[in-house]
């Protein structure tokens, strides 16, 4: 089996970054997003980083909305790239919108992408993982918003819990295939997805992250927060401090 990697939601963000670590490393891509053209910019960027490394760029346009279309795409880019040996599920959005808004379509869209569009990206990804008989590994991009619901973003902390039950509960199913499963719970890392202010302490660079997602996809770890630290304080905080206290953290 080749070297090689797909990401979804790639044209931006942490799919992005991942692609270029990924690269820098020696690794084949299949790329996919909503954005045709964000894409062809990166597969040329990257073509042309690694003229020399022979590195192989396949993207494909997709919305995971589209579960027909993932169940097409992705095998079609594992079979363009000689075989897959790691599929991460990383679309997603995160629609801000107090409950009650009128705006219910935007948390409707959510689940479809973070939640629905990862599963069916998974479920592609074991059938050709299965069908191979040489195993693979999966990996879930969550959050540390799935350790307890943010008020104004109540689908996506619904959406990313969900998607780490799920990892959690196939992790078990797949280990007799030798299919490994990986959950990754990014905290506030810089991307457009994320509206918190550059500036603060405890964001950081999306491109550090990735350095850091891809170290841990490499060891095959069930799951992480990215970075460690002060993610993995604030998450334990974050499913211990009682609901009262909660409440008054956030209004403070």
């Amino acid at each position: 089996m080749s070297k090689s990697v797909i990401i979804t939601g790639a044209s931006a963000g942490i799919g992005k970054a991942l692609a270029y670590e990924f690269a820098a490393r020696g690794y084949n891509l299949g790329l996919t997003a909503r954005r045709h053209s964000l894409l062809e910019t990166i597969q040329a960027d990257l073509q042309k980083l690694y003229s020399g490394q022979s590195i192989q760029v396949c993207i494909e346009t997709l919305d995971v909305m589209d579960q027909d279309a993932v169940f097409s795409v992705i095998p079609k880019l594992d079979q363009d790239l000689g075989g897959v040996g790691i599929v991460i599920a990383n679309a997603g959005i995160a629609l801000r919108r107090p409950v009650g808004s009128h705006e219910f379509e935007k948390d409707h869209h959510t689940i479809a992408t973070n939640l629905l569009g990862a599963m069916a990206t998974i479920e592609s990804a074991v059938r050709i993982f299965k069908e191979r008989g040489e195993g693979g590994q999966i990996v879930g991009i969550s959050s540390v918003a799935g350790f307890r619901g943010l008020p104004r973003y109540a689908a996506y902390s619904a959406s990313k819990a969900a998607l780490s039950n799920y990892l959690d509960a196939i992790y078990h199913e797949l280990r007799p295939f030798n299919i490994r499963i990986t959950n990754i719970n990014p905290g506030f890392i810089d991307t457009d997805i994320n509206d918190r202010s550059k500036n603060e302490w405890y964001v950081s660079s999306v491109e550090y992250g990735a350095v850091l997602m891809v170290d841990i996809i490499e060891h095959r770890w069930k799951s992480a927060v990215v970075p460690w630290m002060p993610w993995w304080f604030i998450g334990t905080l974050l499913r211990l401090v009682p609901g009262w206290l909660f409440g008054r953290l956030l209004k403070g």
